[in-house]
């Protein structure tokens, strides 16, 4: 099996480098990794020992900020070496201040990991969520290199728990520690004979709080709102756009802010023809100066997190897709949250429909339903209880990794 593997991911790196010529992200993807151990080695510095840190993208980034952090404001003079496999990830984050060096992680091949390893020589390894690479793994473990996953979470549906998942089964057990998000993900790994787990639950709760109690200022943000209520509408695909299109036009007297999950100018025209009247947040920011539209569109990467503080109901994009996005940005500003019908991967989203603040929404009817529930109830103390609640798994985390 490892060696099918092997080939899959050589055919992977092939077939990307097509889709490159056609492909923005797939040619960033590409581009980010030429020449990327001789990029690694200039940035590396011989003997320091880091700890390294690997994130799929930028979501998981959020994941694992806890614990780096923590790290840093502990030990100052602790060396981070930080990776991404995703574009998205790594071109917002290859600046991050508090990493000695931000890289992609060239493709996971065995020649590829041995000499990845060689040349950063981590004390330890830390991988967030579920990010599982074969041969960065065993090579971890050929190392002895202790490496831990933080934040997992797993599914019975997951090839680790399946009859034909034998190779996969092999890979974790190359991992020092498991610290996963709930009870079920532990006794999963149980089954499969693995016991070095702690259920310490999900750093996110961590960060999106300290994001709430001290969040980023946005004047011209504040100056737009007009004291007015407001909607944050974070990370929506154009399923989601439509049906708020509906909301807008019941609700006048709410201001909209809409902070599309894709930025592309395609998308932002598109936008701005859906809601005529709005204007762009890089116009706002020109003009600096109160506008009088409704809604806002967003049309840069990084403002999301900040900007939930200003609207009394959240609305959460993704869930007429593949799956919802961060809710608990939004909840942890005790705002109550909205979002589509595909939510049933996303544990949060379930305890907050559960706790009575957070409604799934099939259409515009039923946006404006539950908007009409969440406008005047105190479902978002309830939110941000939660949060509150949720939160300590980063010293959990630490206390074991650290000893």
């Amino acid at each position: 099996m490892h060696w099918l593997y092997n080939i899959s991911i050589l055919i992977y790196g092939l077939l990307i480098r097509a889709v490159a010529l056609f492909n923005a992200k797939a040619k960033l993807f590409v581009k980010g990794r030429k020449h990327i151990f001789k990029h690694i080695a200039a940035k590396t510095e011989i003997n320091s020992r880091p700890i390294w840190f690997h994130f799929a993208s930028l979501g998981e980034f959020e994941q694992g900020r806890p614990i780096l952090e923590k790290i840093k404001q502990n030990s100052p003079n602790e060396k981070i070496i930080i990776t991404f496999f995703s574009p998205s990830g790594y071109e917002i984050r290859k600046n991050y201040a508090l990493a000695d060096g931000v890289f992609y992680l060239p493709l996971d091949t065995p020649s590829n990991a041995k000499k990845f390893i060689r040349i950063i020589k981590p004390k330890m390894a830390i991988f967030t969520k579920y990010e599982f690479w074969p041969n960065y793994f065993k090579a971890l473990s050929s190392s002895q290199i202790p490496l831990h996953i933080v934040s997992g979470i797993f599914r019975p549906n997951q090839i680790f728990f399946k009859w034909y998942g034998g190779f996969y089964r092999d890979v974790l057990k190359c991992v020092s520690r498991f610290f996963v998000q709930n009870e079920e993900s532990a006794q999963l790994l149980k089954t499969i004979s693995i016991t070095n787990v702690d259920v310490s639950g999900d750093t996110r709760f961590d960060r999106v709080y300290e994001n709430a109690i001290a969040p980023r200022q946005l004047p011209t943000v504040a100056a737009f709102c007009e004291g007015r209520p407001v909607i944050v509408a974070g990370s929506t695909w154009l399923a989601d756009e439509k049906i708020l299109v509906e909301l807008a036009a019941e609700y006048p007297e709410w201001k909209l802010i809409i902070a599309p999950h894709e930025v592309h100018p395609s998308h932002i025209a598109e936008l701005g023809e859906l809601f005529p009247g709005s204007i762009k947040f890089s116009s706002l920011e020109k003009s600096n100066a109160n506008q009088q539209s409704q809604t806002l569109i967003i049309d840069n990467i990084g403002m999301l997190s900040s900007l939930y503080q200003y609207g009394q109901i959240a609305y959460i994009g993704g869930g007429f897709g593949a799956g919802i996005h961060n809710t608990l940005e939004a909840a942890a500003f005790s705002i109550p949250v909205v979002f589509g019908p595909n939510y049933q991967k996303f544990q949060e989203a379930k305890d907050l429909i559960q706790l009575g603040a957070a409604q799934s929404v099939a259409n515009a009817k039923e946006l404006i339903a539950a908007f009409e529930r969440f406008k005047q109830s105190k479902s978002g103390e309830i939110a941000g209880q939660y949060v509150v609640n949720k939160k300590g798994a980063t010293e959990m985390i630490l206390a074991k990794i650290l000893a």
